[in-house]
């Protein structure tokens, strides 16, 4: 096949003249076609439907599911609907084309505000449990976003010139569960890519529920299913930010600069401290069909942005980026009797970090003590710990907010490695409270105080990535 899979991320996507001018249209008219886009929501809507992806702070979803007996979650619905209608009126300024656009998404809300309506009165009988419909509530509510989106950008284009489609996965009003696979093929049966450029909203409703399996990365499977499905030579997305050695942000604009070239391993590395390249299970699906992933700046459209394929190799070993993430939870856990007996206390604790859908970053295992590192918030890490006191009654507990700094590259097997990245701590006083590397030698993490994560990412970005010649990692092995 001829065309390319792209995805456009939320901040982007509240720039439609860049959008447009930096994307879509970027290219000449004959190049305008043979591209599908799937597209995110509107930045920050989803958080404002669902709950803020990092604070936790409950958008209408969690209200509704945390509230039952309060209307919290109906004046968090009211506010959330303007500023649907005020991106609307941005976007379209007075005309017919608000009054479509407003429809069709007061049809959407005004359907979604009955179904709650609906399942609070139902609810209040003993014989429902709010609980067992809440999966269905919030794929309901992450839909809204993704086809306000979608409907919006679709009609813009054409407005604009371009024969654009709106293609729904969302199964709005669908009298029929079916798998995320059928669902993409049924779609775009009858689309001519040669001739249509479909805009795909990033939510697709399938009948095992895309987010029981990936939350909030339920977009970038939408995207990837489509890439392996429809044999795409190429799979993009769309950022505000390049893909870069370093946040600019800490190492300075002028040092951080695009990685380039990099493999899937790396990807994995970063979404696991939460910096979004893909999600994992979606990179999975493009890795195995050798399909190329690249990651572009939507504001510096002319540059190639970084290709991330499943076996490229730096010619030799290096640190391509320096990543990290700070409000990580270290939770201790020290008995005497466990020496002899890890794997149970293992898995009991993994299981109750799972109950309580904490993601873990990293762990220590020794003889007698086993330390998680949470990214989550302090309330779920306080109901860890409650749950794990009942059951180990004797066990010590211990808990830390630190951070994690990881030296990540496709290939970093060269002796002194980690002595030299040890050693750039050292260099600024930075104590490392711990060390983790694994045999396939790709990432080195390292614990340390939160107050130290800067000066963390400063050191080790510039001597390990050395990148003051402005474009060349400098390698170890030179």
């Amino acid at each position: 096949m001829n065309h390319t899979i792209e995805k456009i991320g939320g901040t982007s996507m509240s720039d439609y003249l860049s959008v447009r001018d930096n994307i879509i249209c970027q290219t000449s008219e004959e190049q305008l076609y043979q591209r599908v886009f799937v597209v995110s929501a509107y930045g920050g809507i989803t958080d404002q439907l669902l709950e803020h992806k990092k604070s936790g702070q409950p958008g209408i979803y969690g209200l509704f599911a945390s509230a039952m007996e309060d209307d919290s979650w109906l004046k968090k619905f009211e506010q959330v609907k303007s500023q649907l209608l005020e991106i609307n009126l941005q976007l379209f300024g007075e005309g017919t084309l608000l009054k479509q656009a407003n429809l069709f998404l007061n049809e959407r809300l005004d359907d979604a505000k009955q179904c709650l309506l609906d399942l609070q009165s139902l609810c209040q009988h003993g014989h429902f449990a709010l609980d067992a419909h809440l999966g269905t509530v919030r794929e309901m509510l992450a839909s809204i976003g993704e086809a306000h989106s979608a409907w919006n950008t679709a009609k813009l284009l054409q407005r604009d010139g371009v024969n654009a489609c709106f293609v729904d996965l969302t199964g709005w009003l669908t009298n029929k569960h079916v798998s995320l696979d059928q669902r993409i093929r049924e779609a775009f049966a009858e689309i001519d890519l040669s001739k249509q450029l479909p805009i795909v909203t990033g939510y697709a409703h399938s009948d095992a529920g895309l987010m029981t399996s990936f939350d909030r990365g339920y977009s970038e499977m939408t995207f990837s299913r489509l890439a392996v499905l429809t044999q795409a030579k190429e799979a993009i997305i769309h950022k505000e930010f390049h893909l870069s050695s370093a946040d600019p942000r800490l190492v300075g604009e002028h040092n951080a600069v695009p990685i380039g070239r990099t493999n899937y391993d790396v990807a994995d590395q970063l979404a696991n401290l939460g910096m979004e390249a893909i999600h994992p299970k979606a990179a999975k699906g493009l890795r195995q069909n050798d399909i190329p992933l690249r990651v572009k700046n939507t504001f510096e459209p002319e540059h190639s942005g970084t290709l991330i394929t499943g076996d490229y190799v730096s010619d030799s070993p290096c640190v391509e980026i320096i990543a990290g993430c700070k409000g990580i939870y270290a939770l201790e856990l020290f008995d005497q009797d466990m020496a002899g007996s890890i794997t149970q206390y293992d898995q009991q604790v993994l299981a109750t970090i799972q109950r309580f859908k904490a993601q873990l970053v990293s762990k220590d295992i020794n003889a007698n003590t086993l330390t998680h590192y949470l990214s989550t918030n302090l309330k779920t890490v306080k109901r860890i710990r409650e749950a794990l006191e009942q059951r180990f009654p004797e066990a010590e507990f211990n808990q830390q907010k630190v951070a994690i700094v990881s030296a990540i590259g496709s290939d970093m097997k060269i002796a002194g490695m980690l002595a030299k990245t040890v050693q750039a701590l050292a260099s600024q006083s930075v104590s490392v409270l711990a060390i983790h590397q694994s045999m396939r030698q790709v990432d080195i993490q390292l614990v340390v105080k939160e107050a130290d994560y800067e000066r963390a990412v400063k050191s080790l970005h510039a001597e390990l990535v050395e990148i003051h010649d402005h474009g060349r990692a400098i390698c170890l092995a030179s």
